[in-house]
C-alpha cells in the first residue's frame, strides 16, 4: 500500500553512498562512530527520479550527517541525524537537489 517501506537496507560501516536500491526503503544507519551518508550526484548514479524518498534511520550511537559534494540538500536545522533512533526521509525534488525532513539537529 501507499507509504509502506520496500525493505530494508542496514548498513554498519562509516559511510555509505546511497543507491537506487534504496529508494522507498529504510536505510539503517549502526555504528558506534560517526557516519558519513553520501547523495550522489545525478552524473555518478542515473536513476534517481524526482520524488523519489529514502528513509533513513539512525539505529547506533554514531551521529550520521548527510551530505553529497555537488548536490544540494536543503533541510532544517541541519543535517546530521539528533541522535540515536531519529529517523528522516530525504526526497529528490529537482536534478541535483534534495530536501531531509525528520529528527535533524546542526
Amino acid at each position: 500500500g501507499v507509504g509502506n517501506i520496500a525493505g530494508f537496507n542496514t548498513q554498519t560501516g562509516t559511510t555509505y553512498t546511497l543507491a537506487v536500491s534504496d529508494v522507498n526503503k529504510l536505510v539503517e544507519l549502526s555504528n558506534a562512530s560517526a557516519i558519513t551518508l553520501t547523495v550522489p550526484t545525478n552524473a555518478a548514479v542515473a536513476g534517481f527520479g524526482v520524488g523519489d524518498q529514502i528513509n533513513l534511520l539512525q539505529t547506533g550511537a554514531g551521529q550520521v550527517t548527510v551530505g553529497g559534494a555537488g548536490v544540494t540538500i536543503n533541510c532544517t536545522p541541519g543535517l546530521k541525524l539528533r541522535a540515536q533512533y531519529s529517523s528522516a526521509t530525504l526526497i529528490k525534488r529537482a536534478t541535483d537537489t534534495w530536501v531531509l525532513i525528520g529528527d535533524l539537529s546542526a
